[in-house]
C-alpha cells in the first residue's frame, strides 16, 4: 500500500509579500521543506504542481483558509477539488476541527468535509448576493447624483451643426461626415438623433 505523504502549501500575501508565518507554521506541523509549495502572492503555479502531485489519501496543509484562494467561491471549489474529486484530505493549523485527515470513522470525516462545504457554500452565496446589492446601490446613487455610469461620452465636435446640415442637404454622404467629423457610426448616429430633437424642439417653440 502508498505511504500517506504530507504536502504545505503557502502564499505570500498581497500586503506584506511574505509567507515566512505559513513556512514557520507547515515547518511546527512536521512538514518536510521537499514537499511544501510556495507562491507568490498573485499566482498559483506551484499550487497547480502541487494538485498534480496529490494522490488519494494525501494531505495537504495549510495555515489558514485563505492560501485556497482569495474569496469564498475559490475556497470552496479547491476544498471540493481535494476532499471530492482528488479524495484526499485537508488540515487547516489555524482550524483544528478542519482536519479530515484525523484517523475516525469514515462517516466523521466525511461529516466535517459536508459540513464544512455547506457552510462556506452559504456564505459564497451571501457574498455574492452582498456584492450584487453593493453594485445595484452604487448604481441608485450615481444615478440619482446625475453621474454618467459606463465609458465617458465622447463630446460632439464643434462643427457638428454644419456637417450635419451640408449631410441632410445631400451634399455628403453620411461617411463623409463621419470622417469628416472622426466619429464612429454609433456615435454620429446619437449626435444626429440629438440634433433632430434639438431642431424639433426649436420648431416647436417657434409654432
Amino acid at each position: 500500500m502508498r505511504q500517506q505523504v504530507r504536502y504545505g502549501y503557502a502564499r505570500e500575501s498581497r500586503k506584506d509579500k511574505k509567507a515566512s508565518s505559513q513556512l514557520l507554521a507547515l515547518g511546527g506541523a512536521g512538514l518536510s521543506p521537499d514537499n511544501i509549495f510556495v507562491d507568490q502572492a498573485t499566482e498559483k503555479d506551484k499550487f497547480k504542481q502541487l494538485t498534480e502531485r496529490v494522490q488519494p489519501g494525501d494531505v495537504l496543509v495549510i495555515k489558514s483558509l485563505s492560501q485556497l484562494g482569495y474569496n469564498y467561491q475559490e475556497i470552496l471549489n479547491e476544498w471540493k477539488e481535494f476532499t471530492d474529486t482528488r479524495n484526499a484530505h485537508i488540515q487547516v493549523l489555524d482550524i483544528e476541527f478542519l482536519n479530515t485527515s484525523i484517523e475516525k470513522k469514515q462517516v466523521d470525516r466525511s461529516f466535517i468535509s459536508d459540513f464544512f462545504s455547506q457552510v462556506i457554500s452559504f456564505v459564497a452565496q451571501q457574498e455574492r448576493e452582498y456584492i450584487k446589492q453593493r453594485q445595484a446601490d452604487g448604481i441608485a446613487n450615481a444615478k440619482a447624483q446625475g453621474r454618467h455610469l459606463g465609458r465617458p461620452r465622447i463630446p460632439k465636435p464643434a462643427s457638428f451643426d454644419e456637417v450635419y446640415d451640408i449631410w441632410r442637404a445631400g451634399v455628403i454622404s453620411a461617411e463623409e461626415a463621419m470622417v469628416r467629423l472622426s466619429l464612429k457610426r454609433s456615435t454620429f448616429e446619437r449626435f444626429v438623433k440629438e440634433r433632430k430633437e434639438e431642431l424639433r424642439n426649436e420648431s416647436a417653440h417657434k409654432a
